[in-house]
C-alpha cells in the first residue's frame, strides 16, 4: 500500500486546513485508516481513525474540530479540521493498518497554526 498525504500548510488560530491521503495498491486489505500527527520533541499521537466508514474515534484534543472522512470512489482519506490551535502544529501523517496487522505510513505534511 502506498499512501500519498497533502493539503497542509500555514494557517491562522481559528482557520481551517484540509488534509487528504490518496490510497493505492492493496487498498481490499486495510482495516483501519487514520491520522496521526508529531510535534516537536514529542511522540507521535493518534488524531482521528477511520475503520471501513464503520466507526471513527478522535483523540479528546480534536474532538468536535476535526473530522475524519473517506471516499471509497477515489481511495482517499480527509480529514478536516477546522477552530485550529496553534498547539495543533505538528507534521500530520496518514496510516493504514492492514487485517494482517502489518502499518503503512505516509510521507507526511507539515501544518503549521499561527497564533
Amino acid at each position: 500500500v502506498q499512501l500519498q498525504a497533502s493539503g497542509g500548510g500555514l494557517v491562522q488560530a481559528g482557520g481551517s486546513l484540509r488534509l487528504s491521503c490518496a490510497a493505492s495498491g492493496n487498498i481490499f486489505a486495510i482495516l483501519v485508516m487514520g491520522w496521526y500527527r508529531q510535534a516537536p520533541g514529542k511522540q507521535r499521537e493518534l488524531v482521528a481513525a477511520d475503520t471501513r466508514g464503520a466507526s471513527t474515534n478522535y483523540a479528546d484534543s480534536v474532538q468536535g474540530r476535526f473530522t475524519i472522512s473517506r471516499d471509497n470512489a477515489k481511495n482517499t482519506l480527509y480529514l478536516q479540521m477546522n477552530s485550529l490551535r496553534p498547539e495543533d502544529t505538528a507534521v500530520y501523517y496518514c496510516n493504514a493498518r492492514m487485517v494482517n496487522g502489518i502499518n503503512y505510513w505516509g510521507q507526511g505534511t507539515q501544518v503549521t497554526v499561527s497564533s
